[in-house]
């Protein structure tokens, strides 16, 4: 027998709502993903966190518009559902799309901090670097917590989610 999804109190929960609507979803699992794949990128042949930070904001703004583009497209061409306006198409693709721009949030503000010389840049970079990781694993965690799945799973989960992020950060130390 599955065990119940925990109750919408459960601590872990109410800091994924708070950080809700775009965090927590495929788009923000993805930009994560491209988040870290940038950071490690960039700041493997020495660049600064300005640098750094500035590749990555570039890019992702890049890759947010051409993910709206594409919803908005696949939108206004499915025939199974309403037809929608092209600004209601728009209108529903970033709101999908949010979680793209959400997941470079933590890294910028690191990176930011490497800048403005509050860390050193290295330091922010790696920071800014395992950052990726860390949200991975968070993600992970909350998708089989909601889905009910006990301690193992979740850290499983947790740990299988966060592997993507370990993959950059093994890939900037051979690239280094």
């Amino acid at each position: 027998m599955r065990p119940s999804p925990p109750s919408e109190s459960h601590p872990v929960l109410r800091t994924h709502r708070a950080l809700r609507p775009g965090f927590g979803t495929e788009a923000a699992v993805y930009g994560t993903i491209l988040v870290s794949g940038l950071i490690a990128v960039s700041s493997a042949h020495g660049e600064t966190s300005a640098v750094v930070l500035l590749t990555v904001g570039v890019t992702v703004l890049v890759f947010w518009a051409a993910h709206v583009y594409a919803g908005a497209v696949a939108r206004l061409g499915d025939e199974t559902g309403p037809r929608l306006a092209v600004g209601t198409a728009v209108a529903l693709s970033v709101r999908h799309s949010l979680g793209m721009l959400s997941s470079a949030g933590v890294p910028a503000l690191i990176l930011l901090a490497g800048t403005t010389r509050l860390i050193p840049d290295d330091l922010a970079n790696e920071i800014a670097l395992w950052s990726g990781t860390v949200i991975l694993a968070f993600l992970g965690y909350v998708a089989f917590l909601r889905r009910g799945s006990g301690m193992i799973r979740r850290i499983g989960g947790a740990l299988v989610t966060a592997s993507f992020g370990v993959v950059f950060v093994i890939l900037k130390a051979f690239v280094h």
